[in-house]
């Protein structure tokens, strides 16, 4: 072991205590971004765009199928009104006899005719009531799912609120334990907890170094026992701070 700095061991004791603090502010921080209505509301948010693709799709037919109805009313429109004259002409016996043959000739033809638009004019009205159904059914679905969002988002809101307060107490709570400790020292445990893990300082327990759960050989011990009690060491196997206490079985 090679003595870093030099702290007391209370100070050294201290940093246990901010590490605790780290590591709940570090579950919470996991805690808020694995959320389970997270998930939810990923998985909802995929569902809805999906009944959005097939609202698009249903009013683009929708939109299409009333501009095929117009163009078939109008058609049918004509040939009515083409056959209306035609039938006041015959009615009224106006020209030859040769030609009010000729007329009720066409208007067998125009009734052919209008019998045809009349079938396509219902074909493009069974699919605008087709298309305007799976709209409104779209619409309905897509509002129940809105609203299993809204509700999944609220309870992610209140778990967000509730873990912003822990964090903030965890915050308040490192910041008192980390007051009192030497500026060096604690800058040297930031520097190893951002490179370890979140961890930069660990308890020596029953010769085990609690940062990488490694019991320590003899060797070390050893140097460990010779060290004096305000030398702040090293772990060699995981390089976090080494903590002595009253357990750590030396």
């Amino acid at each position: 072991m090679v003595a870093v700095v030099t702290a007391a061991a209370q100070d050294q004791w201290r940093l246990l205590d901010v590490q605790a603090h780290d590591i709940r502010l570090t579950q919470i921080a996991h805690r808020q971004r694995s959320l389970p209505e997270l998930a939810k509301i990923a998985e909802l948010e995929k569902k809805r765009q999906g009944i959005d693709d097939e609202l698009v799709v249903a009013r683009t037919a929708l939109t299409d199928a009333a501009r095929e109805l117009t163009k078939a009313e109008a058609d049918v429109e004509q040939v009515r009104q083409r056959a209306a004259r035609n039938q006041a002409r015959l009615d009224a016996g106006q020209g030859s006899a040769k030609d009010l043959q000729a007329i009720q000739h066409e208007l067998e033809n125009l009734a052919n005719r209008q019998s045809v638009l009349e079938d396509a004019e219902l074909e493009v009205m069974e699919r605008q009531e087709a298309a305007q159904a799976s709209v409104e059914e779209a619409t309905t679905r897509r509002e129940a799912v809105s609203a299993e969002i809204a509700e999944a988002a609220a309870a992610r809101d209140k778990q967000l609120e509730t873990l912003s307060g822990e964090a903030e107490g965890e915050k308040r709570d490192r910041e008192t334990a980390a007051g009192g400790i030497p500026k060096e020292l604690l800058a040297l445990y930031e520097r190893i907890r951002e490179n370890s893990n979140g961890v930069g300082a660990a308890r020596l327990y029953q010769r085990r170094c609690e940062g990488c759960q490694l019991t320590l050989p003899p060797n070390d011990l050893n140097r460990i026992r010779a060290a004096a009690e305000n030398q702040v060491l090293r772990c060699e196997e995981c390089s976090r701070i080494l903590v002595r206490t009253a357990e750590s079985g030396l």
